[in-house]
This record gives C-alpha cells, sequence and structure tokens, in this order.
C-alpha cells in the first residue's frame, strides 16, 4: 500500500508499506525513488512489514526550495520522524547508495533504533573521495546547469545498466531519474557530498552486512577498508554487478540479505 504522511516537520513523505512482522526500511538511491526495490519488495514481504518511503526531494516526497533544506542529516530526521509517527521502536535498514548515507546517518544518531544494518554501495564519508569525488561534483555539476537533467540521467542509466541485455532496466532508470527537477537533484546531491560520519564510524557495533558490487564506480577494497573500522561487520561481494546491484542482480542480492536478516 502506498502511503502518504505529513511529519512534524513539515516534510510530506510518500512511502510504500507492505507485509507484516518485523520491520525493513528500505533507502533508495539519489536521484530515485522507492521503485529502486522493486525486486525486493514481494520477497522481503512475505515475512517482513516493509517501509519504503522516497526521501525528501525525490519522487513524491515534499520538495524543500532551498539549499540549506537538503542534507544527510535532515532525511535521517525524516526517517527517525516518520518511523515516530508508525510507532516503530526497532528497524533493520537497507540503505543503497545515498540511502546508505542515510543509514550511516541514523546508526550513529539513533543506534537504539536499528536493530540490524545492511550498507550497499555507498560510503560514509562523501566529503572524503578524493579526485573521484571533486570530479564528480565538476561534471555533474557543469551537465546540469548547461543541459538540464535529461543528459546526466542517460549518462546514469547507460553507466549502471550499460549490456544490451539491460536495456529494458537501463531506460525504466533513465525514465525515472529525469522526472528529477535540477534544484532538488542539485541540492540533494551537493548536500550528499558535503557529508560524512569520520572517525564515528568506529562507535558502529550494530550487526552490519556490507556489501559491495564488483563493477561498482568505488572499488571493493573501499567497503572492506571502512568495513573493518565497524566493531560488527562483513562484507559481501556481488560478482558482475554494478552500482545498482538490487536491479542488475536482484537474485542474488535478496539471497544474501535474507540471510543476514535471518540468521546475521
Amino acid at each position: 500500500m502506498i502511503r502518504n504522511l505529513k511529519l512534524s516537520n513539515s516534510i510530506q513523505l510518500e512511502f510504500l508499506d507492505k507485509g507484516e512482522g518485523e520491520i525493513i526500511l528500505l533507502l533508495h538511491g539519489l536521484g530515485s525513488t522507492k521503485a529502486d526495490w522493486d525486486f525486493q519488495v514481494d520477497i522481503l514481504s512475505k515475512k517482513f512489514r516493509v517501509i519504503a518511503p522516497d526521501l525528501r526531494g525525490h519522487g513524491n516526497s515534499s520538495k524543500p526550495e532551498t539549499r540549506d533544506e537538503y542534507g544527510i542529516p535532515q532525511c535521517a530526521e525524516d526517517i527517525v520522524l516518520l518511523l515516530q509517527k508508525l510507532k516503530i521502536v526497532k528497524c533493520s535498514i537497507v540503505g543503497f547508495s545515498m540511502g546508505g548515507a542515510v543509514a550511516f546517518e541514523m546508526v550513529v544518531k539513533h543506534p537504539e533504533l536499528i536493530s540490524k544494518l545492511i550498507i550497499v554501495n555507498t560510503a560514509p564519508d562523501f566529503n572524503d573521495l578524493g579526485e573521484m569525488g571533486k570530479d564528480m561534483i565538476k561534471k555533474r555539476t557543469k551537465t546540469l546547469r548547461n543541459f538540464g537533467i535529461e543528459p546526466l540521467a542517460e549518462e546514469i542509466a547507460v553507466g549502471m545498466f550499460p549490456e544490451d541485455s539491460q536495456i529494458q532496466l537501463r531506460n525504466t532508470f533513465y525514465e525515472r531519474t529525469k522526472k528529477n527537477s535540477v534544484e532538488a537533484y542539485f541540492n540533494s546531491f551537493i548536500t550528499l557530498m558535503e557529508w560524512g560520519i569520520g572517525s564515528k564510524i568506529k562507535e558502529i557495533s550494530v550487526p552490519t552486512l556490507v556489501i559491495a558490487s564488483e563493477l561498482d564506480y568505488t572499488p571493493v577494497s573501499l567497503k572492506e577498508a571502512y568495513a573493518k573500522k565497524m566493531k560488527n561487520s562483513k562484507v559481501e561481494v556481488i560478482s558482475q554487478s554494478r552500482h545498482g546491484v538490487t536491479m542488475d542482480q536482484p537474485e542474488e542480492f535478496n539471497k544474501i540479505i535474507l540471510n543476514f536478516l535471518n540468521n546475521g
């Protein structure tokens, strides 16, 4: 069921709410929506209650006008308020890309809310990606300012799903991404690139699974390095997968997360 709630901070969030049982919170990537989880919802909701929101600035949720109303801390606050509104006191979180950043922020500030954490193709410090981060900011800013959202949406979709056999995934993701307003996308992107948890990663003791795609933008070694800093984490690598692993390798992805959720 698709629901819509206005939070106490006046942000309106649209979210999917399906199934019964322990709560699994699914947080999508930058410039996307809860549709990132289309290949997970049915199988997860057979055993769990799945909550999958559109983050602020995305999909059918509120899109604030000013840059200072965007950021990973603000998104995390939204999700905490949503959980409170739904009277949810404990959940497991699966965060993909930008959603993983939101999950990191939540586990640092509200560890009591989280029973298990699954981090997918993301990093705990987007403000410390070196030349890759600087290059990404430069290129995406230039594209957005000069050409708008559609060329960037196409570039991202092709990069995530380049194979001839992935044309349907590519087209679907392109159509979803090109619906972003330039302002909302840019504000979400630039504040993401300014964010990081730094040394606080060493404080995370929640059982954590880090999922790394073999062919992701950032190397597996980066995920292995930050996973070692956490007290209770392990890494699973999915071969022949790129950034959008929830979509390009859903069977393997679902098997791995269900095993972790069920057995730890």
